[in-house]
């Protein structure tokens, strides 16, 4: 190892050993949202990022459904504004007064506006993730999938007296030692709806050799909160208040949908539900395992998959380094999803001749969904 390499290691081991203190102790929600808790590439631009850690039920008050007039803000999709001053993006109805509702299904929540289609809504999420301090590395309009580059939240470093004072003249140095990233998965709801669903990635960096002498990124589990707490700002920048956000968060639908194996056990799953909503919780399943979606036909039921070692995207100048990759491809599978009736559907991997696959790999990516789903 060089002399350089040896210096920039021995600056971020005492930079890591200086901020240890100030990192522990933020593992609860309430203080890990809090907002001087989310910084990612220093946003200042963004809205509050506040969730409360027990959400209770709320009421909506009947007079955020009378008739309401629609404004146009800057040239973006007509807002609509309720007679107490409220506004929203979504389309305000009987069911829903604010034009937007929340569905859950386990820790996996999903925003639902009305009277809005993807189309409308895409430049909006884009300005979402930008204000929020994210470079947007998939932009895919047609398959409703939008994705952010690994970004790291500074504010997770913390801010101790070395840092704050002679520290900032190499801020450079100091790492969380974390990374994160988000896809949004965007999709045509029923009655001219729109359905948005954030997935979370991470990573951490570990140290490996006999003398810690070198690093590499390993995967962390998702933060379910921290998606919650990303849709909860993205209700803000559709028009409500903070305070209307954890209204729905508390108010969301609970679904009741069961997923089971098939009953010959061959590798495939049932789900007690119509296609088009399985369709969507597979999509979202897929964003949330480690299999990367690289097409899709809905007309076909067919999502085209392919392992990946999130690792690899990793390519950050400075103390991150570049990664090595490897040069095997990875194997591409078919996950299809098809309907056996009005409400059960059938998912399950196929070869290319159509039939059920029943290799090791297919095998493992049924599981994968299996848990993810249920």
């Amino acid at each position: 190892m060089t002399q350089s390499a040896s210096s920039t290691i021995a600056l971020r081991t005492v930079a890591t050993v200086l901020v240890l203190g100030s990192l522990a102790g933020c593992d609860t929600l309430s203080e890990w949202l809090a907002p001087d808790k989310v910084d990612y590439k220093s946003a200042t631009s963004a809205p509050t990022l506040t969730v409360p850690s027990d959400l209770s039920k709320a009421h909506l008050d009947d007079h955020f459904s009378v008739p309401a007039t629609s404004i146009g803000l800057g040239g973006a999709p007509m807002f609509t504004q309720t007679a107490n001053g409220s506004a929203t993006l979504g389309v305000p109805t009987a069911q829903d007064p604010l034009g937007m509702h929340i569905e859950r299904d386990g820790d996996i929540r999903r925003l639902v506006v009305d009277g809005r289609t993807p189309e409308e809504l895409w430049p909006e999420l884009k300005a979402f993730w930008q204000e929020n301090g994210f470079v947007l590395q998939t932009d895919q309009p047609a398959q409703g999938l939008m994705e952010t580059n690994w970004a790291e939240n500074r504010a997770k470093i913390g801010n101790d007296w070395f840092r704050s004072s002679i520290g900032k003249l190499f801020d450079g140095i100091y790492s969380s030692g974390t990374l994160d990233k988000f896809r949004t998965v965007v999709e045509h709801g029923s009655d001219g709806s729109t359905e948005i669903t954030i997935s979370h990635s991470a990573l951490e960096e570990v140290m490996i050799g006999q003398q810690k002498e070198t690093s590499r990124w390993v995967s962390r589990p998702r933060d379910p909160n921290l998606e919650q707490a990303f849709l909860n700002r993205m209700i803000q920048k559709f028009g409500l208040s903070n305070t209307q956000a954890m209204m729905l968060q508390a108010n969301a639908r609970v679904g009741d949908a069961k997923v089971a194996t098939v009953a010959d056990g061959a590798p495939a799953l049932d789900l007690s539900e119509p296609f088009d909503r399985a369709w969507l919780r597979i999509g979202v399943a897929l964003d949330r395992s480690s299999f990367a979606v690289d097409n899709s036909d809905k007309s076909k039921g067919l999502y085209y998959v392919r392992y990946i070692d999130d690792t690899q995207d990793v390519k950050k100048e400075g103390l991150f380094g570049k990664l090595l990759t490897s040069s095997a491809p990875p194997k591409k599978l078919v996950v299809n999803v098809r309907p056996k009736s009005d409400s059960q559907t059938q998912v399950s991997v196929v070869d290319a001749s159509g039939n059920i696959d029943t290799s090791a790999d297919a095998k493992r990516l049924v599981s994968t969904l299996g848990a993810a789903l249920n």
